[in-house]
């Protein structure tokens, strides 16, 4: 398993452009949504800040699936099933690969927020906030990764753009659910991205997170990676 995740890891680094777009895309949101008709810092700009570091490690997270979908494509999943790798070894592999996009795509954000926006947090503020975020977005690599087993490239973009942009509205990524509807506001706070972004601003708040936020984003990743090895399974049986 080792020597597969260093293949898969130098095969994600080879693509610049997968690379430069889970970066730039949530970068570009940030500012431009921090620099059309608001002005100020204080708390609105911390809470968006992470909300925003949250938004693109899900995107990037999901967007792992579009590799393993075009692996699909080109047979590479049939060459895995003659190796000793059992289905969870494999979707785990996949899964930390995706690891290593979602971190700089967190980081730049966060480096926006202090450089750029002026918002200001401890040192051990900001690094625990990119660690729990970073780790959090674990269940979004694997629901991407599932999309990606079961469907065709196009078929799989297009689902994780409808799952992240979804997910980040009703989540309350990008807007307070303070002033959603109040029935949307129950259904927010079942959503894994709440939960995820709850993460970050209980840290920018100055405590640890909610027991509540762990539990129910622990729920999500087994059923997130659930999703992602019965989608691996499945694919055998389509060849």
């Amino acid at each position: 398993m080792l020597d597969y995740l260093k293949l898969e890891v130098r095969r994600t680094l080879r693509d610049t452009g997968f690379i430069t777009g889970g970066i730039a895309m949530p970068l570009m949101m940030y500012l431009l949504f921090t620099h059309v008709g608001i002005e100020g810092v204080g708390d609105w700009q911390t809470t968006y800040t992470v909300g925003m570091a949250a938004y693109g490690a899900v995107g990037s997270a999901l967007n792992a699936g579009g590799g393993v979908a075009e692996d699909r494509a080109i047979g590479w999943l049939r060459q895995l099933r003659v190796t000793p790798m059992a289905s969870r070894q494999v979707v785990a592999g996949r899964a930390l690969t995706g690891a290593v996009v979602v971190l700089p795509a967190i980081c730049v954000v966060l480096l926006a927020g202090g450089l750029v926006n002026g918002v200001r947090m401890s040192a051990w503020q900001w690094v625990s906030i990119a660690l729990l975020l970073w780790l959090g977005s674990i269940p979004f690599t694997l629901l991407g990764l599932g999309n990606g087993y079961r469907m065709t490239v196009q078929a799989t973009n297009v689902t994780n753009m409808i799952c992240n942009m979804g997910l980040a509205v009703v989540g309350g990524l990008w807007f307070p659910i303070s002033i959603f509807p109040g029935w949307l506001r129950g259904v927010a706070g079942y959503t894994p991205t709440h939960h995820f972004q709850e993460l970050g601003t209980a840290v920018a708040a100055g405590h640890a997170p909610a027991l509540k936020a762990v539990g129910l984003l622990a729920v999500w990743l087994l059923a997130f990676g659930s999703y992602a090895v019965t989608s691996y399974r499945r694919t055998a049986t389509q060849h």
